[in-house]
């Protein structure tokens, strides 16, 4: 096999988009287009890798790292340009070249290797992978000879009435002999409409020099879908989202309604979970095995174990055990650690906080940098509070403790092994273990008060 490099082109303003940020860093399914591509270019194995970056170009560094090598296209004169760009880096090698755009997050690494594979079979100077659309507009398109041969690619603008018929378009994705690309690319010139070097020019040139010129036609036409505006932006996420369900409904998980559950690229599900409508995974997420998910409930950057059950709840940067149970209306804030057997219900939330196994604050609570044992008890309406209006202090309740209705716990503060705080209690000190805390005025009835006030 010969030396493979990839070129991914993410130099356009994307001035489609209508938006301040750049074009291929617009998410899809919760990771950027272009990162989409780097991922199932790099689970294929290529010497090297390199993003033409223009507009924008440090925050394009800044996302793909140092997987990549970078070239800066200051002028946006057009793809064939773009490549030229990679010059110092690629003319003189030999091997294959693959073009790619960074705004076709759908393209997978199934295709690129039958991309490939068709290249490499055909002996060819280029390949160029190709679909059929229903409706082509937009798109350069792909003529073809009498013996069905690739003759050349014509730009949408540039394009015949007969040639603009023609429904096999050009997905913009490329295989090059190297050495045969750069060499043709001197020759590209800009008498077209835009005024710009077109990259499938290249293919016209080394045809007339009788080079063999192939194409793989791939039969998903959407998993070429190029975004340019906010339209095809969500037609990506809708196709994208589509694939990642199909995926883990094939791996044993229950998803109710498809159309309506979001899960990101990075999400993890054990097999018989089941996820309601309105569910969003975002993230790097990981739930684990006969898990349900309920209605509405939102997931990011979290694990959960085994088991557990979360109901219309919202659950951020947090661990969640196994046998866990969440909600309804629960709100698990960052930095939060649950372990198994908890019970964390309706109204409660939980922020910079662990509690011990079999917890449970069951609802009206707010539990905030707290350190909590095992089998401690909130009962309703439970505050630590931490927030002097300036800093925040911390709260330790120890195993076995039992928090009374509406107590307020001042922090910093300690409440022993096994203590009791009577409800309504307002704690300023610390609790010894096997105590009964009660902090609360004496209730006054004052009889006829108000006939006296007459």
């Amino acid at each position: 096999m010969s030396n493979r490099y990839a070129v991914i082109l993410a130099a356009g303003q994307g001035t489609r988009m209508k938006s301040s940020l750049y074009k291929v860093l617009h998410p899809v399914c919760g990771k950027p287009m272009v990162q989409h591509i780097v991922d199932q270019v790099s689970a294929i194995g290529f010497q090297e890798k390199i993003a033409v970056v223009g507009f924008g170009a440090e925050v394009v560094q800044n996302q793909l790292g140092d997987q990549l090598s970078y070239v800066v296209q200051g002028e946006q004169l057009g793809t064939g340009h773009a490549v030229m760009q990679t010059a110092s880096l690629l003319e003189d090698k030999k091997g294959t070249t693959v073009v790619l755009c960074g705004d076709t997050p759908l393209l997978t690494a199934e295709t690129l290797n039958q991309l490939l594979a068709t290249h490499d079979v055909e002996k060819a100077k280029v390949t160029v992978l190709t679909a059929n659309a229903e409706n082509p507009t937009g798109y350069g398109r792909v003529i073809r000879n009498a013996e069905g041969l690739v003759e050349r690619i014509v730009e949408q603008k540039d394009a015949t009435e007969e040639e603009l018929s023609v429904q096999e378009i050009n997905t913009g994705t490329y295989c090059f002999d190297n050495a045969a690309l750069f060499e043709a690319l001197t020759k590209v010139g800009n008498d077209n409409a835009q005024g710009e070097y077109y990259l499938p020019d290249v293919i016209e040139i080394l045809k007339k020099q009788g080079e063999t010129i192939a194409a793989y036609q791939t039969a998903d036409f959407e998993e070429t879908l190029g975004v340019n505006d906010r339209v095809a932006l969500a037609q990506a996420e809708k196709v994208m989202k589509r694939r990642i369900n199909e995926y883990w409904m094939r791996q044993g998980v229950t998803i109710v309604d498809p159309e309506h559950t979001y899960i990101s690229t990075e999400v993890v599900i054990g097999q018989d979970t089941v996820i309601h409508p309105g569910v969003s995974l975002q993230g790097k997420v990981s739930i684990g095995a006969n898990c349900e998910i309920g209605s509405n409930t939102e997931i990011k950057d979290s694990s959960v174990g085994d088991q557990t059950v979360i109901r219309q709840s919202v659950v951020h940067d947090s661990e969640i055990g196994k046998n866990v149970n969440i909600g309804p209306f629960a709100h698990i804030r960052p930095q939060s650690a649950i372990a198994d057997d908890v019970r964390i219900g309706n109204f409660v939330e939980v922020k910079k906080s662990t509690l011990g196994q079999g917890s449970k604050a069951s609802h009206l609570s707010y539990i905030g940098d707290a350190t909590v044992g095992k089998d401690v008890n909130f009962s309703c309406g439970a505050v630590t509070v931490n927030y002097d209006g300036k800093n925040k202090f911390k709260t330790i309740i120890e195993d076995g403790a039992f928090i009374g209705c509406n107590a307020n716990l001042i922090a910093p503060v300690t409440v022993g092994k096994k203590a009791l705080v009577a409800a309504g209690s307002t704690i300023t000190d610390d609790v010894p273990g096997d105590s009964l805390s009660i902090a609360r005025s004496r209730q006054t009835n004052k009889p006829d008060y108000l006939k006296n006030q007459s």
